[in-house]
């Protein structure tokens, strides 16, 4: 296990991690007898993408008390994950999903057991300790939203500090219909916390429903108009499009996807193709740099059954970048 530097992290994500059950073989979960377990969560497939890479960061979140959540601390800081904000919560337990054993690049069936876990009680409370003039970077979800009232309202906390220590914000909705009341509070929530970021980074199905637009360009300029500056869509094995303000002017480019040979597992694609955008941005790079490390990460991530196993460290990108020139 990783020691955390003293500093305050640099790089900052939170929402819910949770203990994954993965189905040894393929069938359905009724008739699985023996899973192996692993780490889930969106917020925490990107932490963890972007601390592999070398980056500093750090993960506010809350556990429960329980095994399943000494697990995920461990797991996370193994990783190299800042914990400080991890916080126990000693009244509510860990959030659980069971995943099935996907076929022929399917996406699998998953089943969760998070109604009342200790991260739905996220609060504004747990941003209290957070260092934010040290921060570089926010990364947010619209799963945290969607959990709780106070687990909304700290993301809008979340968003509003960071933002105001000059820290950049990305945003990719990850939409979870099922957790909302309704299709017109999520859109109506999602669509106001990304307008507050600086990327957004939507699936192609996510920008229609969200935006009620059609193409890529639509879609990107519904959320320009609303001040973002950039926005790149995951157009999944077709690759990826960005669009948005760069030396005073308006860039729009599309990246063809890297060809797989087989999909294992599409699950974490997204966030493995966010690990790669974020993370050429704060490098430095251009967009088209961007969008060219994000669809490699993403087909490494389709290529294994977990979540973040297909996620490499800076040598391993290194040396893919270098081959793919």
């Amino acid at each position: 296990m990783s020691t955390p530097p003293s500093s305050a992290p640099e790089i900052l994500a939170f929402g819910e991690a949770m203990t994954m059950l993965v189905a040894e073989h393929p069938g359905e979960l009724a008739e699985v007898e023996r899973f192996q377990r692993r780490i889930a969560g969106a917020d925490t497939n990107v932490a963890i993408g972007l601390s592999r890479l070398g980056l500093h960061v750090g993960w506010l979140s809350r556990v429960g008390t329980d095994s399943f959540g000494t697990y995920l601390r461990r797991t996370l800081e193994a990783e190299g994950l800042d914990c400080r904000h991890l916080n126990i919560d000693p009244e509510h337990p860990t959030g659980l999903v069971f995943k099935e054993r996907a076929q022929g690049g399917a996406d699998p069936r998953v089943e969760y057991f998070r109604r009342g876990s200790a991260a739905s009680h996220l609060a504004p409370a747990d941003a209290e300790g957070v260092d934010f003039s040290a921060l570089r970077h926010l990364h947010a979800t619209g799963i945290p939203p969607a959990l709780s009232a106070s687990c909304r309202e700290l993301a809008e906390t979340m968003l509003e500090r960071a933002r105001a220590a000059g820290a950049s914000l990305s945003f990719d909705p990850n939409l979870r219909p099922s957790l909302w009341n309704s299709e017109d509070e999520m859109r109506d929530t999602l669509n106001a916390l990304a307008a507050r970021t600086d990327w957004v980074l939507p699936g192609l199905a996510e920008g229609r429903l969200l935006t009620g637009r059609d193409t890529p360009e639509a879609i990107a300029d519904f959320y320009l108009e609303r001040g973002v500056k950039a926005v790149i869509i995951k157009l999944g094995p077709e690759g990826s499009y960005y669009r948005g303000h760069l030396d005073g002017g308006l860039e729009s480019l599309t990246m063809p996807g890297v060809p797989v040979a087989e999909v294992v597992d599409t699950v974490g694609a997204g966030d493995g193709f966010a690990v790669g955008v974020i993370s050429a941005l704060l490098d430095g790079h251009s967009p088209r740099d961007a969008l060219r490390r994000g669809n490699l990460i993403g087909s490494l991530a389709v290529q294994v059954i977990g979540d973040v196993e297909g996620l490499p460290d800076r040598a391993h990108l290194n040396t893919l970048e270098s081959l793919a020139e």
